[in-house]
């Protein structure tokens, strides 16, 4: 590297910084200089007589290319010098990455209606929930297994003895009223719709939250997207209508995904925690389960869904 001490004359000048004193700025003249110190070829890199002369201006730096290349080009091979002299530049023409934008609720439901719409819907005999959540005397969890044509089986309900499995006849239920395979996979692709066919449905007051009686439905929405068979589309349009809910907050990142603020009424809210990527409510504080129930904890309900052969135990 040549000029190395014009530079190092030059480095100084731009990067003296004194109270009520200015620092140096790149319209300089000796921020000029600088720049064509810089960008001056040595003699070992000069280019050959015969090559066509560039355009005036800034010449490109020759990166190196290794291993790191995938991710990105690495900084080009300078000396202490010039290094020292791009940094003062920077700092001389207070270049900064702009700070990214923080994603919102919607934004969050609106990322995981579009993953929902590429996930395999796995397959299985049974259609299997398993619910963890903080009870009285410690953790506790709900497991029911759902065959298509409606047999059921459940473990640790409350009217059923604790570790026994249990077939009984409850069925699948969306604000109270019963709801089948054949029903879920024929419900429409497109939120609008989505939400009116769910409006028409039967219902029960005591099966639904005071947003879902102002005509909100959160509360089935989350059902579908949280415990129900739902298959890829229907779920993609269900985040997509809860998206739409007014005063959905994000509380930011956490274990697992966003944790998003959903309001039900003036004094109650739904936390729940969402990986968008994997379209899928990790957890939530309240829920309104498949079997028509609800679960509420002051912590977290986890929930996890799958299709399996596993006969339940």
């Amino acid at each position: 590297m040549k000029n190395t001490d014009e530079i190092d004359a030059m480095t100084r000048a731009l990067a003296r910084v004194a109270p009520g004193q200015p620092g140096g700025h790149p319209s300089d003249a000796e921020a000029q200089t600088l720049l064509t110190l810089i960008t001056a070829e040595g003699p070992a890199t000069a280019a050959p007589q015969t090559r066509p002369a560039r355009p005036q201006g800034l010449r490109r730096l020759p990166w190196r290319a290794g291993a790191a290349g995938r991710r990105g080009r690495l900084l080009p091979v300078l000396g202490m010098a010039v290094a020292a002299a791009v940094a003062i530049a920077v700092i001389v023409t207070s270049v900064s990455a702009p700070a990214a934008a923080p994603v919102s609720g919607r934004d969050v439901l609106l990322m995981a209606a579009t993953s929902a719409e590429h996930l395999p819907q796995g397959m299985g005999t049974y259609w299997h929930i398993t619910r963890t959540f903080q009870g009285p005397d410690g953790p506790q969890t709900q497991e029911s297994w759902t065959t298509r044509d409606g047999h059921h089986w459940s473990r640790n309900e409350p009217y059923a003895a604790p570790g026994a499995v249990v077939e009984d006849p409850a069925p699948f239920r969306l604000m109270g009223a019963e709801i089948g395979f054949e029903e879920l996979e024929g419900l429409p692709a497109d939120p609008e719709e989505l939400k009116e066919r769910i409006a028409r449905l039967p219902r029960s007051d005591s099966a639904m939250t005071p947003a879902d009686r102002q005509g909100e439905l959160v509360s089935p929405l989350i059902t579908l997207i949280t415990d129900l068979p739902t298959p890829a589309q229907v779920r993609s349009a269900a985040f997509e209508a809860l998206a739409a809910t007014p005063g959905v907050k994000n509380a930011g990142p956490v274990e697992g995904g966003q944790e998003l603020l959903i309001p039900l009424s003036e004094s109650l809210e739904i936390r729940m925690v969402v990986d968008p990527e994997a379209a899928r409510v990790a957890r939530a504080n309240i829920l309104l389960t498949a079997e028509g129930g609800v679960v509420m904890s002051r912590s977290y309900i986890s929930v996890t869904t799958e299709w399996t052969d596993e006969l339940p135990r």
